[in-house]
């Protein structure tokens, strides 16, 4: 690496088809808002003469140009794929959103990725969101690389971020993450910070000068060499530690001149294996023309380094009905599977289905089985059908370039899947399988929204519906208790572009309402209630008459009926009716408009005409009994209480405790995690946690997660109670 040098590819860094699983490498682009990602992937398409030296493909747009809504949100807020083409490989970069609220689009890309390159800004250094990203690429194997940016930023240091990275990153291990280049700078600006236009190669003991906007050769001075070889020193010691081969490092220490071609190779073999993180740097070329800083040096290292997708295991494959099923990774000509990785909406296209391909080849035309996807509970539903595929593509800029066939271990879109959503699996439709779903966060903020006008009302259902289609971390909730429609959200700003896309992309205006927990009602004690309905106005009239008693049950009893009259002061036919009419109530509620629960009534007396009578008469009766009972005795208003538990760094522990009895939350213990975390499990009434995903977020710097599952609901506080009372006799 770094000792190659390339002719600028002009049209053939334009991406085409793969033709082999050797010939592609897939790397998603991982890094906090702000770290340079998105001009990171414009640099290498313009390095790899994908894009002219403006920036703009063919139809002059920009390589990865942002929709309607990332400029207003004025970021990215999906993944996005940009191939390139470097030395005959096909370079895959998927581009992903930065800010948490967007992690469902990071865990695509990372699905689809076989390798990552970390994005870390010198100016800012290494964020918690960053380091639990690295560790989910560490559990499962993922070849890394760091690569660092705003070198040109005035507080910017090479070195110091290289040694916070390996602190960072390195774990037990520093020296596996080690810089494979030294920036080289020039005379200090007016600003007193000396620019950096070229690197030294630390491998090759060369300077590569990009002060031209092209990058050129030379030898080092005298007063590079004693700098390059104690860095040289530790690099070729790290490597060597990593090597497979077990006498390199005793050669080496014996005074063996260990030959630079021996080193790369090396290096590659242990970039590959996941257990070596060099790090790099990168800068855009100035003024936008010419090849960016570093970049030749970053391609060659995803094409030499990253492994292919052949050495990628397969995510576990089953037949639709659970039955383990075993392929070959990454072959050709296997079976067919791939996945939907991430599903968008084109005004003019429609739906576009970007799909990575692990097994088989899939063709233009080709029928497959739609298999997916367990997401029942979030909105979604599972599908088993068939469907025709229709244009296959690789998107460049705004354009999308037909291709006649994907083979395994290949991205690219597919147009008008209609059916498809992102997490589906696409098979053979005479062997339909399953692929193993990724992990996806739980949307834990509830937007309640109705529709603007009785035009968008029509509309909202099929909206929301190709709405949450696309994204699988949102969740879709008809709440039968309250009448709401709750889109569950990551946060605030999937909250907004979530608003955004229904108004922009699907027509459909709404507008936001508060978010209503679903309450219950109990008696407090036992009370009396008389239910008299008597009417006449010719002909037939209406007559019930009847008296209950209630009095309260244990949590989870729901509702009793029981009949104890005597001498058939109700005909036995209407007591069911009485029953009826009870219920019906209970579920209106008796005091603030919540279904009653956890009560035991009990018929003991009425009255009965032998004309009059009849059973809607004795079932308004009964509605009738239950409310003045009710408006006698204490009524509780029960609230939902969930059991929440919270992942968090051990030196937000206290804030985080302190926050959650703040919210009327009891907790109920700690236990330690790995990583320096701290488990925290407590009990809190969700009135109190409607905003606990934003709100815990900015205690814990994005560094915290946490889940909630329903406990039971328990008495509200008089004072809280009294409140929500108080708010819907004014609101009826």
């Amino acid at each position: 690496m770094g000792d190659k040098t390339h002719a600028h590819p002009g049209a053939a860094g334009r991406a085409r088809a793969a033709d082999h699983p050797t010939s592609v490498r897939n790397v998603v682009l991982v890094g906090p808002s702000g770290s340079g990602k998105t001009t990171l992937v414009e640099a290498l398409a313009l390095t790899a003469g994908a894009v002219n030296r403006a920036g703009r493909v063919e139809d002059g747009t920009a390589v990865s140009d942002y929709d309607a809504i990332e400029h207003r949100q004025q970021r990215s807020v999906q993944l996005s794929l940009v191939p390139v083409e470097w030395d005959g490989i096909k370079v895959n970069l998927l581009d992903t959103p930065g800010y948490a609220d967007f992690v469902g689009d990071l865990r695509a890309g990372l699905r689809a990725a076989d390798a990552a390159l970390f994005v870390v800004s010198a100016s800012d250094g290494v964020d918690g969101s960053t380091r639990m990203v690295w560790d989910e690429c560490a559990a499962v194997g993922m070849p890394r690389a760091i690569v660092v940016t705003h070198l040109e930023a005035a507080r910017a240091d090479f070195e110091e971020t290289t040694r916070v990275c390996a602190e960072a990153f390195g774990g037990d291990d520093p020296d596996a993450v080690l810089p494979l280049y030294l920036p080289l700078r020039g005379p200090a600006g007016p600003d007193g910070h000396p620019p950096v236009h070229g690197l030294i190669g630390l491998l090759t003991q060369k300077l590569f000068d990009y002060s031209g906007g092209e990058r050129k050769e030379s030898e080092p001075g005298g007063e590079q060499v004693p700098l390059i070889e104690e860095a040289r020193g530790r690099l070729i010691e790290g490597i060597i530690a990593e090597s497979e081969d077990e006498t390199l490092m005793d050669r080496y220490l014996g005074g063996e001149r260990v030959d630079v071609r021996t080193l790369v190779e090396g290096l590659e073999r242990a970039v590959a294996r996941g257990v070596f993180f060099p790090v790099l740097a990168a800068a855009p070329a100035a003024g936008g023309g010419g090849r960016g800083l570093g970049t030749v040096e970053l391609l060659e290292l995803i094409t030499g380094g990253f492994p292919t997708p052949l050495e990628h295991g397969t995510p576990k494959v089953t037949t639709v009905d659970g039955r383990p099923r075993e392929l070959k990774p990454c072959d050709p000509d296997a079976p067919l599977v791939a996945e939907v990785v991430k599903t968008s909406s084109d005004p003019y296209v429609g739906r576009i289905s970007l799909i990575r391909v692990f097994s088989g080849t899939l063709r233009a035309d080709q029928t497959v089985h739609v298999s997916g996807h367990g997401l029942g509970d979030r909105g979604h539903e599972d599908h088993d059908v068939d469907e025709r595929i229709g244009a296959l593509s690789t998107p460049f800029g705004k354009q999308q370039r037909p291709v006649s066939h994907v083979i395994a271990g290949d991205l690219a879109c597919v147009a008008k899947l209609s059916r498809a959503e992102t997490g589906d699996t696409l098979s053979a439709k005479d062997d339909p399988l399953l692929m193993e779903p990724w992990e996806m966060p739980d949307p834990l903020l509830p937007l309640a929204i109705e529709a603007h006008s009785k035009p968008d009302e029509d509309k909202l259902s099929q909206g929301l519906a190709r709405l949450v289609a696309e994204d699988p971390t949102m969740r879709l909730e008809q709440n039968q208790d309250t009448h709401q429609v709750v889109l569950w959200c990551l946060g605030e700003a999937h909250a907004d572009v979530a608003l955004e896309r229904l108004r922009s992309r699907y027509g459909v205006q709404v507008d936001v309402v508060p978010h209503r927990v679903p309450l219950r009602e109990t008696f407090g004690g036992r009370a009396a209630g008389r239910g008299r309905h008597v009417k006449q106005s010719g002909g037939h009239g209406q007559f019930a008459i009847c008296e209950i008693e209630v009095e309260p049950l244990p949590n989870g009893s729901g509702i009793e009926f029981v009949d104890k009259v005597v001498g058939g002061a109700v005909p036995r036919q209407f007591i069911p009716s009485v029953e009826k009419g009870v219920r019906a109530q209970a579920v209106k509620g008796v005091a603030a408009g919540h279904p009653l629960i956890d009560v035991r009534v009990t018929l003991l007396d009425g009255k009965a005409h032998s004309v009059d009578s009849s059973d809607a008469a004795f079932q308004t009766a009964g509605a009738l009994a239950l409310r003045e009972a009710a408006s006698d005795a204490r009524i509780h208003l029960l609230e939902p209480v969930a059991e929440v538990s919270v992942l968090v760094g051990d030196e937000y522990v206290g804030p985080v405790m302190s926050d959650l009895s703040g919210r009327r939350g009891r907790v109920l213990g700690t236990e330690q995690s790995a990583g320096g975390r701290t488990l925290i499990r407590a009990e809190v009434p969700e009135i109190e946690i409607g905003r606990y995903a934003v709100d815990l977020r900015s205690l814990s710097h994005g560094t915290a997660r946490f889940s909630r599952r329903y406990a039971r609901h328990e008495p509200m506080p008089p004072q809280v109670a009294e409140r929500v009372k108080e708010e819907a006799r004014q609101a009826s």
